[in-house]
């Protein structure tokens, strides 16, 4: 029985209805804590049980990318860990890699609140925090210190975005001050240019603008750190087409498909209940279930388009097994989850795994590697 399912999120979600921004803030209070007294005996304790009961070490679940080894394919997504704060925790979870941020050059508050709201008939999620973080200086000097302690067993990827105060036509020195502050501390780095919740950033999907964002991180890469784009479920199939081209081009490591949707057709929930407003008029991007359908398509279309040479990070709606097959199957050699695990609690990440051997066992497969594409390469 999944304790968290079963009693804990009923609790949180509808008798004392925990504000989700609140929650989510004392859940990386905790973690941060846990993950800075890691020597501490009752940390060491609870560190411990959470291994024994979410981790699960397989090899056939294992995979050497883009010069990183991970020990199974499911990561956390960007926005739950904004500052980095949590990063030695990720691996005690359950997760096979994690990324954190989106960090900014600038420190800056967001949005107003509030801003983030759940969709439970959705099992969905709206989110416009509009990149509320400490910046880029404060996550290099955390994540220094870390450095000095026993380096997480996971690979950390680092998500880069816009400050807002930046204009659109400077967006290339931000992202450049922000990798340069960073670069010796992520293991892989994200362009974000594709959340909706700062006034222009998708413009910057923008084959030209992106050219300009990719050109000035590459020639600061000195270290030769995978460099990912992550773009919006919204795209017109031409403008992947684009990306696909750039990211050939500019030799990223790859893609990551796809961030949060602004669109609203097909869902349960017409009124936000904490502002009264018909949810066609709430500003925002939705993660969850109703994204699934499309990152997947959008998985696939990139894997045809490039042949399957640009590795791809699916992100989107991911509850299940079934579901992470899916994106792994369509061409994603790596999977996200963010508003899943929150749904479905801390076990999700070990019960997609187990999922996940169970389809290699029943496919015949030796390595989920052996997976990536298989729906492509059979259809």
């Amino acid at each position: 029985m999944d304790i968290y399912q079963v009693a804990l999120r009923p609790l949180l979600f509808n008798l004392i209805k925990a504000d989700p921004e609140n929650l989510h803030s004392k859940t990386i209070n905790t973690l941060e804590w846990l993950g800075n007294n890691a020597h501490s005996q009752p940390s060491s304790s609870i560190k411990s049980r959470l291994q024994q009961s979410f981790c699960l070490q397989d090899s056939r679940l294992s995979q050497s990318l883009f010069g990183l080894q991970f020990p199974n394919p499911v990561g956390l997504a960007a926005g739950f860990d904004k500052d980095g704060v949590a990063t030695p925790m990720w691996s005690s979870l359950g997760f096979g890699f994690a990324e954190i941020g989106t960090v900014t050059s600038l420190a800056q508050p967001g949005n107003p609140r509030p801003r983030l709201f759940r969709l439970p008939k959705d099992e969905a999620a709206l989110n416009r925090m509009g990149f509320n973080n400490c910046g880029a200086d404060a996550m290099a000097a955390r994540l220094a210190k870390l450095t000095l302690k026993p380096n997480p067993l996971i690979p950390i990827g680092i998500n880069l975005g816009k400050s807002k105060v930046t204009p659109l036509e400077e967006a290339a020195n931000d992202y450049r001050h922000s990798f340069n502050l960073l670069k010796n501390y992520g293991d892989y780095f994200v362009v974000n240019v594709s959340s909706p919740n700062t006034p222009g950033l998708r413009k910057l999907q923008d084959a030209a603008m992106l050219s300009s964002i990719l050109d000035a991180l590459q020639q600061e890469n000195n270290l030769q750190k995978p460099i990912f784009v992550k773009i919006s479920p919204d795209l017109e199939w031409e403008a992947i087409t684009e990306i696909v081209s750039l990211a050939q081009s500019y030799k990223l490591a790859g893609i990551i498909a796809t961030n949060t949707t602004i669109k609203r057709e097909g869902l349960n929930t017409k009124i936000l209940a904490q502002t009264g407003k018909s949810l066609s008029e709430e500003a925002g991007g939705i993660s969850g279930k109703p994204v699934r359908k499309t990152s997947t398509e959008v998985i696939k279309y990139i894997w045809q388009q490039s042949q399957g040479e640009i590795p791809i990070i699916g992100v989107g709606g991911i509850f299940t097994a079934e579901d992470a097959w899916d994106k792994i199957t369509a061409g994603a050699c790596l999977v996200q989850i963010y508003t899943g695990w929150v749904y479905q609690g801390p076990g999700i990440i070990r019960s997609i795994l187990q999922g996940l051997l169970l389809k290699l066992e029943q496919n015949g497969l030796n390595s989920i590697s052996e997976a990536v594409g298989l729906a492509v390469k059979d259809s």
